[in-house]
């Protein structure tokens, strides 16, 4: 059963759209120490949640790990890694981050808990709820 992630993007710089026009890109830029430990464990094959920061502040598309860690070719520190990442797809609809904050079953999400980290796990529980939420309409 593969792990899953949430990665945060800024849609000015990267949105989903342009991981989907790309087909695949490597994921890279993570600085934080906590947010590159959650990298370093992620796997070829893990699904990953892209997540637009900004004015956004919503879940808006899968993704696919397609290879392990590796050091970040652009840097000297070989401690910065990076993933290569390939788009699955658009949710049927944005999760914002004020409706997760709202679902009591998300309390204890990382992204809730700590909104600045930009790579965290999300268990299979919070994955199945997310994905709930992607399909019902918000009147």
């Amino acid at each position: 059963m593969p792990a899953k992630w949430l990665l945060k993007s800024d849609p000015e710089h990267y949105s989903f759209s342009d991981l989907v026009r790309d087909g695949k890109t490597v994921w890279d830029g993570i600085s934080n120490n906590l947010a590159l430990k959650h990298l370093r464990n992620v796997r070829r094959g893990d699904l990953v949640l892209v997540y637009h920061t900004g004015q956004e502040r919503a879940a808006v598309g899968l993704a696919e790990a397609v290879s392990d860690p590796y050091p970040d070719p652009k840097q000297k520190d070989t401690r910065l890694v990076v993933i290569d990442l390939q788009a699955k797809g658009e949710l049927k609809r944005p999760v914002t981050l004020d409706e997760m904050k709202k679902a009591s079953a998300l309390k204890n999400f990382d992204l809730v808990r700590m909104p600045r980290l930009s790579v965290m796990p999300v268990s299979d529980a919070q994955w199945d709820i997310i994905m709930q939420m992607a399909q019902k309409k918000i009147s």
